[in-house]
């Protein structure tokens, strides 16, 4: 497939937004290792062939384990990742699938356990960033990586 549009030279002003938005969440202070698992796992689920590609490098160069990004798609059944890693991973999946979920008060309490306000504002932040980028990726075909 051919890319349709090279978002970012053509839309710089937006494409600067969200790198504003990728410069508050890397200046959080939260875990790089959590920030790259939450966008694999976006990317995954969104079918975004670039970002999986982009995403899985990025982690393994910070650190990740290659058995970890491989149990990815079911870190629900895995003990390799941390209650905090599950929890925000839980959320990373209620929000980029919003439309089939609801995001109940119990589950928000469930969250909140892990993440204080602050850090589930970052994290949200970091999914909502990562969902677009993956709308652009896919909508004007920027090629993998791979």
């Amino acid at each position: 497939m051919e890319p349709r549009i090279n978002y970012s030279k053509i839309g710089l002003k937006a494409i600067k937004g969200l790198q504003e938005l990728e410069s508050y969440v890397k200046n959080s202070g939260m875990e790089k290792s959590l920030v790259e698992l939450i966008r694999l796992r976006t990317s995954q689920i969104n079918g975004c062939d670039y970002c999986i590609s982009l995403h899985t490098e990025d982690a393994l160069k910070s650190g990740e384990s290659h058995k970890r990004l491989a149990n990815l798609d079911s870190w629900k059944q895995e003990e390799i990742y941390s209650d905090r890693e599950k929890a925000a991973l839980a959320w990373t999946e209620a929000l980029t699938l919003i439309s089939q979920n609801q995001i109940s008060d119990d589950f928000y309490e469930e969250v909140r356990i892990y993440f204080d306000e602050q850090e589930l504002i970052t994290l949200t932040i970091a999914i909502n960033s990562i969902n677009s980028w993956n709308r652009l990726a896919i909508s004007f075909r920027t090629p993998s990586k791979r």
